[in-house]
């Protein structure tokens, strides 16, 4: 199964349309397989609060590591509401076999409505080991190896040491297009071919990573 996630609060975005793609020839190469989609930003997954602290504080104390048995930590009628939302959302990340993001990057990080979605699901000493995750980005400006902002970019290092240091998950490939902001500020017009260079190059680059 393809999870397929968009955070961006932009209808029609750099990062959508890049998720899009790699959706759009995944599902073309797997017609078979099932394809399950979340808009975080048009359908915003709620922030954790104190009934779902409950529910990780039960399962860290009762050391249960398997996903099946967390619903053993609902024992209050406000443990069950906070329940009701996690469970879909790990029923779908436990059964994709890839999990696509397409984020924005949001002040050198990751949209809140990504950073809920993350919080929903994690719980302690859990392990999402064998899954791919590709994450396909639209940066403003250009923060890769070698760029003066490079040590600014939380945005991949976030998400790369929290899918591996968490959940032990190690196959996560990026694709960034930067320098969007070229699209828009006089002062960046001079950088406007290098942004769409890098779209281009980020487009092909999903597309035959989803054709496999």
């Amino acid at each position: 199964m393809l999870l397929h996630l968009d955070a961006s609060a932009r209808r029609d975005s750099i990062s959508r349309r890049l998720s899009q793609s790699y959706a759009q020839t995944w599902r073309a190469a797997h017609p078979e397989k099932p394809y399950v989609y979340r808009d975080l930003a048009a359908d915003p997954v709620p922030h954790i609060d104190e009934a779902w602290t409950e529910l990780c504080d039960y399962v860290l104390e009762h050391q249960i590591t398997d996903i099946s048995r967390y619903r053993e930590a609902v024992r209050t009628p406000a443990q069950e509401r906070a329940w009701a939302v996690v469970e879909p959302l790990l029923e779908e990340v436990v059964a994709a076999e890839v999990v696509l993001i397409g984020t924005p990057m949001y002040n050198y990080s990751i949209p809140s409505s990504l950073k809920a979605w993350i919080d929903q699901i994690t719980f302690p000493k859990m392990s999402l080991k064998g899954r791919s995750f590709v994450i396909v980005s639209a940066r403003g400006g250009a923060y890769g190896p070698g760029t003066p902002r490079e040590s600014v970019d939380h945005q991949e290092r976030y998400l790369r040491d929290f899918l591996s240091g968490h959940f032990a998950v190690d196959d996560v490939t990026f694709f960034h297009a930067e320098l969007a902001n070229a699209r828009l500020d006089p002062a960046l017009a001079h950088l406007r071919l290098a942004h769409e260079e890098s779209l281009a190059t980020a487009l092909r680059g999903v597309s035959e990573w989803a054709a496999g």
